[in-house]
């Protein structure tokens, strides 16, 4: 049995702050500075929170370690689940060669490289984001964008800045769901929180990308595609995240957009000559667009989507979801005893196995459909699973140990130390509120990670200063999808995607500024949600 102190360094709530934001800084330090491998520099902090746990606020060795199996199992169960079968999906259908299938259709919706960056970048990346996440939209769309001329730090730049509102509901809402067990926020209510500020965002981004591909130019004559785009992108985003279900908003947003934009190229002809943006070593390949796929293959190509939309829509009917979650068990985690300050016990020793419910499941379901729509036999996809695995070993090791490191922190009390100082700020809080989730995504590079981290932290913040809960931990994760263009991590996918490896330094001065940017924005937005101003926005 352990009972959680707040400032258990000299009596001082400053003192022990400081040596509770320890762990995250030795993260911080390890990948931003050192450059150390994420998966050894989260062990490394894990092993530094364990140590403050047991030497500073005197949690037992027993409780310590069994808070971070907590978080150990949390992390790939449901995270690492929702990630696995959604990349696994994903390697299926470049394996049969369908992916290239649905490369080709992009190609032909536009000559115009401006409205290929928004459609490919944007809208496609946003599926990709959705499906997989961890860095797979920027490698997969940069790669696509060289194939059809662009310069390689040109495309970089694009997959870079358009991976950004659609990343709080990566990979199946991961972000949220972590968020939702680290904050004791129902998902579903998060989720229409962040529904509420990224959409926001979602409007400026493709006018962003026109911007970069043809500078003014580009905005002037190419702005209403662009606007259509991100309009509506971000009603799909805010209706699905607050009506439909929180784990399909980005595919639904990503394919409204993408339908949106072919319809809009139809009845508008380009006022100027198709824009190039050229300079790649290699030109387009006379496939990308010479190639006519027959009707069946262009079909079998976008249906894992559908098959995806559709096994999450039937899973949200309240008669088959009631089903379902009649196999979810919860439980007190095993030797775990935490009370609060107060005295109340803690929330986040309950594990929450939602067998059938959770996205991965039902993710799974959908790949064995796709095996069978797709003609996939049995032992290839055993062995594009046992790729996805390889691919992914050292992401789960970071994923997991991430999260035991969060649940340590929680358990023992250092968030909530770090919670209770910085709510000092008061109301101005609401206005930084984004900054710590931008840089926890900016050293990270996951909006996971850093909900994770800071999740806790800004409930805790919140009810300090009187501020909506629900409003700080959703702009943590909002904050933070701006943080992901200027993570090393995400940089170096960037430039080793395009061939450009040690042109991190120069990509990263391409996109600092729009990440700036909508971060002030995003900023502004999560002050004014905070006053009477814009409060009837938060649910």
């Amino acid at each position: 049995m352990y009972h959680q102190i707040l400032d258990p360094v000299a009596h001082s709530l400053a003192w022990s702050a400081l040596v509770a934001a320890l762990p995250l800084l030795v993260l911080f330090v390890l990948l931003g500075v050192v450059r150390l491998r994420a998966w050894l520099s989260a062990l490394i902090a894990l092993a530094t929170a364990l140590l403050i746990a047991i030497a500073v606020y005197g949690m037992p060795f027993g409780q310590a370690v069994l808070a971070g199996t907590e978080g150990a199992a949390f992390g790939f169960f449901p995270i690492l689940w929702i990630v696995i079968n959604a990349i696994w999906i994903y390697n299926i259908t470049v394996a049969t060669g369908h992916f290239d299938v649905l490369r080709r259709s992009f190609a032909r919706v536009s000559d115009d490289q401006r409205v290929q960056a928004i459609i490919i970048a944007f809208s496609f990346g946003a599926l990709m984001e959705a499906l997989a996440g961890f860095g797979t939209p920027v490698a997969v769309t940069s790669v696509m964008l060289i194939a059809l001329g662009f310069k390689p730090l040109k495309a970089a730049a694009l997959a870079l800045t358009a991976n950004t509102a659609p990343v709080a509901f990566g990979a199946m809402a991961t972000p949220i769901i972590t968020l939702g067990t680290v904050t004791g926020i129902p998902s579903d209510t998060l989720g229409a929180m962040v529904g509420r500020q990224t959409p926001i965002l979602a409007l400026f981004v493709p006018l962003a990308l026109v911007f970069i591909v043809d500078g003014r130019r580009g905005l002037r004559e190419t702005w209403p595609v662009a606007l259509v785009c991100g309009l509506f992108f971000a009603v799909a985003q805010y209706a699905t995240a607050n009506f439909v279900s929180v784990p399909l908003t980005d595919v639904v947003a990503s394919l409204v957009s993408a339908a949106a934009v072919v319809l809009m190229v139809r009845l508008r002809r380009t006022p100027a000559p198709a824009v190039q943006a050229g300079g790649s070593v290699d030109e387009p390949p006379p496939s990308m667009t010479a190639r006519q796929d027959p009707g069946g293959d262009v079909a079998r190509a976008y249906a894992p989507y559908l098959i995806i939309i559709v096994i999450f829509v039937l899973g949200q009917i309240p008669a088959i979801k009631a089903l379902l979650d009649k196999a979810t068990q919860k439980f007190s985690w095993p030797g775990l005893h935490v009370f609060s300050p107060s005295g109340k016990a803690a929330g986040q020793v309950t594990f929450t196995a939602n067998y059938l419910t959770t996205p991965g499941t039902q993710m799974l379901v959908a790949g064995v459909i796709t095996m069978v729509v797709l003609g996939v036999g049995v032992g290839r996809g055993l062995r594009a699973y046992g790729t996805t695995l390889a691919q992914l070993r050292w992401a789960i090791l970071t994923v997991m140990a991430v999260l035991a490191l969060a649940f340590v922190m929680n358990l023992s009390g250092q968030t909530i130390t770090l919670g209770t100082w910085m709510a000092g700020a008061g109301g101005v809080f609401a206005l930084l509120s984004p900054i710590l989730g931008w840089l926890g995504v900016a050293v990270t590079g996951s909006d996971t990670s850093s909900n994770s981290l800071f999740g806790g932290l800004q409930v805790t913040a919140a009810g300090q200063a009187g501020l909506s809960q629900t409003l700080m931990a959703a702009s943590n994760s909002s904050g933070g999808v701006l943080g992901k263009m200027i993570s090393p991590q995400n940089l170096a996918i960037a430039a080793a995607s395009v061939g450009r490896d040690g042109a991190e330094g120069e990509i990263f001065r391409k996109v600092l500024v729009w990440s700036l940017v909508f971060l002030a924005a995003m900023c502004v937005l999560s002050a004014l949600q905070a006053t009477p101003v814009l409060s009837w926005m938060v649910p």
